[in-house]
């Protein structure tokens, strides 16, 4: 722990339900302490602001992401995966599917995304009312992403609740990651079991990657562990950006109305829901070597939580950054983080919010939510349920 008198701490523990409910104000406090905080209670440094946020995301020479969880055990269990390698092996485990991920090559899907979601969201549409979570935004990149990844039918209904118990694992060990570990043994087993080489779908990304093993273009250990890595990255953040998207325009309908009006504005939309509730919070980075920041030094081998709600909430890069705006310029957003590790399944998320947000705006004119209760994850953040009321399209 830093002993200078100098260095802006906090005794912030921002891994609890109550922190989690409403992080924003303590966000803005954090922002206003430092580029870099020492959270004492956690014994790391929070990085809440934008620019540096950023720069440590686009220099891993510098910032290392071999600890990209909080915590020694996930990533011992994480291993040399997509998400802590460096390059070499990093290119080489993201070039095996980002030809099929790449904007241009997911446009011949566009067609039958866009069927599947007004298929959902029709029939809830004519109800009048429904359950955004768990009948809608639940089910979408679940069926999308699994049916991608070549994955059999059977098991998928227990995937959502592993999927959740592996994102807490890239917290502090806390309880709720001490919680959710039984459930790490399960998601193992579902892979070696279930999400195999043999079962995986012919054509699917999942059957791509162990054919990249046997070409030797990755090491044939990696193959499980990306495969996992495709599943667990695509689902629960699409999830989450849904339920959130549904929620923030349904309290803000004029924003709403914009969209009916101007459906170009579609794209702009989603990203300012990233911006504004970023599906993931924190992710984790070492300093290779000492880094200072306005007069501060973190020493090397000093861990990071680099606060992806708190730097798109940044008031230093945004202007009235706790308005949601859908015409806000945004592009800009760390949600899909940045640099090497940027989300490579960024364009598919961004397809699926494009094709919800068009089944809605066909069929519904206005959109009402009440009380959403809020999900707790470590690293994650969404909803658990959300009641909405619609009035259809006359």
């Amino acid at each position: 722990m830093p002993d200078s008198s100098t260095v802006p701490r906090s005794e912030l523990d921002i891994f609890t339900d109550e922190f989690m409910a409403d992080p924003y104000p303590a966000f803005r406090d954090l922002r206003d302490v430092g580029g870099v905080v020492h959270l004492d209670a956690l014994d790391l440094w929070a990085v809440p602001r934008y620019a540096e946020a950023r720069h440590i995301l686009a220099s891993w020479e510098q910032f290392c992401s071999a600890d990209v969880a909080l915590n020694e055990q996930c990533n011992a269990y994480v291993g040399d995966g997509i998400l802590r390698a460096d390059p070499p092996l990093h290119d080489q485990l993201r070039n095996v599917l980002a030809s099929r991920l790449a904007p241009r090559a997911l446009r011949k899907l566009e067609a039958d995304i866009n069927a599947r979601a007004r298929a959902l969201v029709e029939p809830l549409v004519s109800r009048g009312s429904f359950e955004a979570i768990s009948e809608l935004v639940r089910r979408f990149p679940l069926e999308i992403v699994a049916d991608l990844i070549g994955l059999p039918l059977a098991g998928r209904e227990e995937l959502l609740g592993l999927l959740d118990a592996n994102f807490n694992f890239f917290g502090p060990d806390n309880a709720r990651l001490r919680e959710s570990a039984p459930k790490l043994g399960e998601l193992m087993e579902y892979m070696m079991s279930t999400a195999t080489r043999q079962s995986l779908a012919e054509g699917s990304m999942g059957r791509a990657v162990y054919e990249a093993a046997d070409a030797g273009q990755i090491p044939e250990e990696s193959a499980p562990t990306l495969v996992l890595t495709y599943v667990t990255a695509g689902i629960d953040t699409t999830v989450h950006a849904l339920g959130h998207a549904i929620w923030l325009l349904a309290e803000h309908p004029e924003q709403w109305d914009l969209l009916r009006q101007d459906r170009s504005l579609i794209p702009q939309a989603f990203r300012e829901v990233l911006r504004f509730e970023s599906p993931m919070q924190v992710f984790g980075r070492t300093v290779r070597t000492d880094w200072v920041v306005d007069g501060v030094t973190v020493p090397a081998g000093d861990r990071l939580a680099v606060l992806f709600g708190a730097a798109n909430r940044d008031e230093r890069n945004w202007k009235d950054p706790d308005r949601f705006d859908i015409r806000r310029d945004n592009v800009e957003h760390l949600a899909f983080g940045y640099g090497l590790h940027v989300c490579a399944g960024q364009a598919l998320a961004r397809m699926e919010g494009a094709a919800i947000l068009t089944a809605l705006l066909d069929s519904v004119s206005r959109l009402e939510a009440g009380e959403p209760a809020r999900h707790f994850n470590n690293v994650l953040r969404g909803l658990e349920s959300l009641p909405v009321q619609v009035v259809a399209s006359a």
